[in-house]
């Protein structure tokens, strides 16, 4: 899940007196006959020579994880019957280099990644749901589809095999399905009626965790062969942005990598070739326990952050590209939402209602209307905004790009261990 580095309540505030307001995402018409033969439902890992890309030599992917054998179609298997006793998969493990190369095999490095034992169980589970969820839905969403059906489906298949129960495991954060010229913080709303074009660029970002462990991982898909130079740009970008990523890294030098690679492409879209630009006011984040977003940013831009990473933390490493301006906007109607602890009890008395509801099912998670309209909740938008107006509860709105543009998302979660780096949600898809 994206964090912004510009608000606007007034937005979202507007946004919740509507109502039934849609949020208008610009889907241009496909001019392209080819995008009718295009049969590939996810990010394709095949490069296209149209493609112009800066020569860099790569690191070979270790450790790449495929789904369990023995899942449904339906995803009704919890991963915990697939691999008893918790053994589940590692992520691709990188070791680190340089001045800490040495915490691959100093004794008391592994000392202290054994104390951090159960943090690993539960962040390699809520991995493998999201692997199998992800891998499984990528071969189902196609054009033609409604966005409340794909967000359903994911729902759906993330809370059967993490077994979801409350505040031990469950989603991590409403499922993104953001289309086109709109990069993040878009899910249907109820009353919602948006279908997939065959000429769509869909960002697909969700979260599962476990004892408030949180996994965040996304990818984008596209059904023409003529956006492939944008996916090619962003998935590069992200890897590298893994890979600069380390114990001591400054936050500022893993942003410049990510530009500097990202710029590096290009792509032809109606006779017209355009850099591909990073979305300069979105970044990554580090995440701490029940906060996707816990005080960190990871820029994708060069910039002069001296802030350092350390050991322990556990960062959503995630770039956007653009074919626009490389810059987003709050617009539309608002559907993400998290509640911020430690505000004062609201005086309304629906918004006090609602925000009980809201503490007791998700806390400090992020939600969405949509799970409101699960639990039961009705009548609560007053009470929303309410909540929005005093601090109580912070709105995400979604993050629009110029009319017209494309823009794609990748993200991965890792944690810096003592002795290595781990990319937990790494997979034989992305």
């Amino acid at each position: 899940m994206s964090i912004a580095k510009t608000t606007s309540t007034e937005v979202a505030n507007s946004a919740i007196e509507t109502k039934v307001a849609e949020l208008v995402i610009d889907s241009k018409d496909s001019g392209d006959d080819s995008a009718d033969d295009a049969d590939d439902a996810g990010d394709a890992g095949d490069a296209t020579a149209e493609k112009k890309k800066k020569k860099k030599k790569k690191n070979k992917k270790k450790n790449k994880k495929k789904g369990a054998q023995g899942q449904t179609a339906e995803l009704t298997v919890p991963v915990s019957q697939l691999f008893p006793n918790n053994s589940y998969p590692e992520g691709e493990i990188c070791e680190y280099v340089d001045d800490n190369r040495y915490r691959t095999t100093d004794e008391e490095m592994r000392a202290k990644d054994r104390l951090n034992e159960q943090q690993l169980v539960d962040l390699r589970r809520a991995a493998e749901v999201h692997r199998e969820v992800r891998q499984n839905v990528r071969q189902r969403i196609v054009p033609g589809m409604d966005l409340t059906t794909v967000a359903e489906m994911i729902e759906n298949g993330t809370r059967a095999l993490v077994e979801a129960n409350g505040f031990a495991s469950g989603i991590g954060f409403p499922t993104g399905l953001s289309l086109n010229n709109c990069a993040a913080h878009f899910t249907p709303n109820a009353g919602d009626h948006i279908v997939i074009q065959k000429d769509d660029v869909l960002k697909v970002d969700f979260g599962v965790h476990v004892n408030g462990h949180i996994i965040d991982s996304a990818f984008t898909m596209t059904w023409n062969d003529r956006y492939k130079p944008l996916l090619d740009a962003v998935r590069d970008a992200t890897n590298t942005g893994i890979r600069t990523a380390g114990i001591d890294v400054r936050l500022g030098d893993v942003g410049a990598a990510i530009q500097e690679v990202m710029e590096s492409y290009e792509i032809e879209l109606d006779g017209k070739t355009t850099q591909i630009k990073p979305i300069r006011n979105l970044c990554g984040h580090n995440i701490g326990p029940y906060l996707i977003h816990s005080g960190k940013s990871v820029p994708i831009v060069a910039n002069h952050d001296q802030t350092r990473m350390e050991e322990g933390e556990l960062f959503a490493i995630e770039t956007f590209g653009s074919t626009g301006k490389g810059l987003v906007d709050e617009e539309g109607v608002c559907s993400h939402y998290s509640k911020v602890e430690g505000h004062h009890t609201p005086r309304i008395a629906s918004a006090k209602k609602l925000l009980a509801t809201i503490s007791k099912n998700f806390g400090t998670l992020p939600f969405c209307r949509r799970y409101l309209d699960r639990l039961g909740e009705s009548h609560y938008y007053l009470g929303l905004k309410s909540l929005v107006d005093s601090g109580a509860v912070t709105a995400y709105p979604p993050l629009l790009d110029v009319p017209g543009s494309y823009t794609a998302q990748f993200e991965h979660t890792f944690i810096l261990r003592p002795t290595v780096k781990e990319v937990l949600s790494r997979g034989d898809d992305y």
